[in-house]
């Protein structure tokens, strides 16, 4: 069993998919971006923020926890604070590549902050405006990173990705599988 420290459905829903025991803990930390942070380095950041966070208050198990960047020009594009944001996200994305940057942070029972980050690129199908007005619609893009979901209705804006698809979703489970492993908790396949 490990802990969670996330809201996120969509890491629920990937951890249950693999059938790695966990408890939900959000973590509450301050997600702005520090003066002159790099996004790598952000995503990375908070992601060990989180864990450490939830660590403290419940230390008897590993915690995990994941932060998402969306990168385009040296922008990142977190959530949108409102319908407006999230078209102004999807016109600034159409046409066009960008990264996807998911750190992950495991706190060991220890206290060791073990941590990795997965850079995906993500490729954009030219996008009209009536396309993104109908997206935004659906309330889907307002609470995600880039205001977009890969795993929803999100997934017909996207071209093509080059690199880890599970990255893109918001837990690159390759990773987690190498966090637990150098934490002595090793994924075991089951039934």
């Amino acid at each position: 069993m490990i802990t969670l420290a996330s809201s996120s459905p969509r890491r629920r829903h990937l951890l249950d998919m693999l059938g790695i025991a966990h408890e939900v803990i959000p973590a509450d930390v301050d997600e702005r971006p520090r003066a002159g942070e790099e996004p790598e380095a952000m995503a990375v950041r908070l992601a060990s923020e989180k864990a450490r966070s939830v660590w403290e208050r419940y230390p008897a198990r590993p915690v995990l926890a994941a932060d998402t960047v969306v990168v385009i020009d040296g922008e990142i594009l977190g959530k949108p604070r409102d319908a407006a944001d999230a078209r102004r996200m999807l016109a600034t994305l159409s046409g066009r590549d960008h990264l996807v940057m998911t750190a992950v942070a495991l706190a060991e029972p220890a206290g060791e902050i073990l941590q990795q980050c997965d850079v995906t690129r993500v490729w954009f199908r030219s996008l009209t405006p009536e396309v993104i007005e109908a997206y935004v619609a659906t309330g889907e893009p307002l609470d995600k990173a880039g205001s977009y979901g890969v795993q929803g209705m999100g997934a017909l804006l996207v071209e093509r990705v080059e690199g880890d698809f599970f990255g893109v979703m918001g837990l690159p489970l390759r990773l987690v599988a190498d966090l637990l492993a150098a934490a002595g908790v090793p994924y075991r396949f089951t039934r």
